[in-house]
């Protein structure tokens, strides 16, 4: 026998159970540590990790600015671009062989590798390196889900629109943009990770000082532990919140832009 859950229950379990999973990791951890005896170099505790994070709030919140801004100047680039070479892709087929065998070179960029090109390309004080590997990591699977989305008009709604004499643009407007919306939506929604974490692996690798991939790499290397780790920290937020800024416009789109392909 199934029992079922009103659709308020399944929202308030949605809610609660992560936060329940999560502090019982958290306690888990902290007791693993107190009672276990793991040294603080190997994991250190949440205690000592949050005392840190309050200390260092900060030099923390300035760090997690500046890799917040490079993560969004790449994510809006890269979806501009991808959204655009897409739709170009879906309009002409000589596009598409050209732009395919790119962005699967692109799919297989080590950033570990390109990082350090880009940062002595654009010197020591350029932000620009960074923001361009986290605008080629938004780029391909926004493009891919765009291109998608766009390829997904049923050959009955362009009938259709031909019926009623519509022109390109009003067929695009009116079928094709609604259509592709969820599948471009759903790429920006994993690009956000991708942006944040690009970001984050490119700040290892030389140009300025500053942002979380530097200061987690300084604290680890002056034997800082606890304060690498609330770096870290802040990293999970900062890519949370970008997860979740892109889900709740995924959600916001979908109730007002109705889907052709459903109706």
């Amino acid at each position: 026998m199934t029992t079922t859950l009103s659709p308020r229950a399944e929202r308030r379990l949605r809610v609660i159970a992560p936060l329940a999973v999560g502090a019982v990791a958290l306690t888990a951890w902290q007791l693993l540590v107190t009672v276990g005896g793991v040294s603080d170099y190997l994991l250190p505790s949440p205690a000592a990790i949050a005392e840190e994070l309050v200390a260092f709030a900060g030099p923390i919140a300035q760090a997690t600015l500046i890799t917040g801004t490079n993560a969004l100047v790449g994510l809006v680039a890269g979806g501009l671009l991808g959204v655009g070479l897409a739709a170009l892709a879906a309009r002409w087929r000589p596009v598409d062989g050209m732009a395919a065998p790119i962005v699967a070179a692109l799919a297989v960029v080590p950033i570990v590798a390109l990082a350090p090109v880009l940062n002595s390309m654009f010197g020591a004080d350029s932000q620009f390196g960074r923001q361009a590997i986290a605008a080629l990591a938004a780029f391909v699977p926004v493009f891919l889900n765009t291109l998608r989305g766009l390829r997904q008009t049923r050959p009955v709604h362009r009938d259709l629109m031909r019926a009623y004499a519509a022109t390109g643009g009003q067929s695009f407007r009116a079928v094709t943009l609604p259509t592709a919306l969820p599948y471009l939506l759903t790429g920006v929604r994993i690009a956000s990770s991708l942006a944040v974490i690009s970001a984050l692996v490119a700040e290892y690798f030389g140009g300025p000082r500053g942002g979380l991939g530097s200061a987690i790499s300084t604290s680890a290397a002056t034997s800082a532990y606890a304060r690498a780790w609330a770096y870290v920290a802040a990293s999970i937020l900062l890519g949370l919140l970008f997860y979740a800024a892109t889900a709740l416009l995924e959600r916001l789109v979908a109730r007002r832009v109705p889907d052709p392909a459903r109706t």
